[in-house]
């Protein structure tokens, strides 16, 4: 049983990776679900993780993180998740309610309460990560790995950067200079598990409500990849982290460097990746080239047929 608290910006692959941690094929312990702007705003973010975590009947805290990075203005993305940040299925308004207090204060509390050391699954901007590194820089000797979705070796919001890093490359900075072990999902392995028309109606002969709420996901996913960018199918991006945590065997990983650009026009928010070690710095990442794309979705089925076992 891992500790993990997963800090997102739901989201639809958000969505995905909260459904895969939660399953019965998942040993991962959730401590809870921590919320920042990224997306859309903060606060429709955490409704979508209340929705979801009630969908799922998974009782743990939801709590409200950042409202903006830590030096820029917020930058979100509805022409990609919609004006709710998560449209497309339709789910009712969420009884359970947010956790009172901040998000940074709730990861520094959990890593230091926890009697095993925790695991941070960030698949939003990463400026609740790095507040919690500077107010309590002391979590980082708790903090097993930081298991993330950002950067790569190009980007999908500028030409040079990902959007996760983008929306907030100081924090991405603090974070990656931390000296916590880092595994890193970035767009060149994120864009290899694409949900093509096949995959969609491979989900959707699954009968449970978990499986019909993630077809209906990637149906939206889907076209508006196809409508931005021209892509067969959406990038479910964020699911890499948890597919990781569970099954770390389907991903080729790499040792290297990884620099946080934040000073240049047009590279604000690159991941420089040391792929050929030119730079001489010490690795700090451990970072995914590629994935066994045919087992991913076959494990993925299976997440998603565990949902409908009594």
């Amino acid at each position: 049983m891992r500790n993990v608290i997963l800090d997102c910006d739901p989201g639809h692959d958000d969505a995905v990776s909260i459904i895969i941690a939660a399953s019965k094929k998942s040993d991962l312990n959730i401590l809870g679900i921590t919320t920042v702007a990224g997306n859309v705003e903060v606060e429709k973010n955490t409704q979508n993780a209340l929705k979801v975590s009630e969908l799922l009947k998974l009782e743990v805290p939801v709590v409200q993180g950042a409202e903006r990075p830590l030096v820029k203005q917020s930058e979100i993305a509805p022409e990609i998740h919609g004006d709710t940040g998560m449209d497309g299925p339709e789910l009712p308004e969420p009884t359970m309610r947010v956790k009172e207090g901040h998000a940074v204060d709730f990861i520094i509390d959990q890593v230091k309460r926890s009697k095993e050391k925790v695991t941070l699954v960030p698949t939003g901007p990463l400026t609740n990560i790095a507040m919690a590194l500077i107010k309590a820089l002391e979590i980082k000797e708790n903090i097993d790995e930081i298991v993330l979705m950002g950067g790569g070796t190009f980007g999908n919001w500028t030409p040079a950067a990902e959007f996760n890093i983008y929306v907030d490359a100081e924090a991405a900075k603090v974070v990656f200079e931390s000296g916590i072990p880092i595994a890193m999902f970035g767009l060149d392995v994120t864009h290899q598990v694409i949900a093509t028309p096949d995959i969609v109606e491979r989900v959707g002969k699954i009968d449970n409500e978990i499986a019909q709420f993630v077809k209906e996901l990637l149906i939206f996913f889907g076209q508006a990849y196809k409508d931005h960018f021209g892509f067969n199918g959406g990038p479910i991006h964020d699911a890499c982290t948890t597919m990781y945590l569970m099954k770390p065997e389907l991903f080729e990983m790499q040792h290297l460097n990884v620099s946080i650009e934040i000073k240049g026009e047009f590279s604000y928010g690159m991941t420089a990746v040391d792929k050929l070690n030119v730079t001489g710095l010490q690795a700090n990442t451990h970072f995914a080239w590629s994935v066994d794309q045919d087992e991913f979705w076959n494990v993925f089925e299976a997440v998603l047929e565990s949902y409908g076992e009594v």
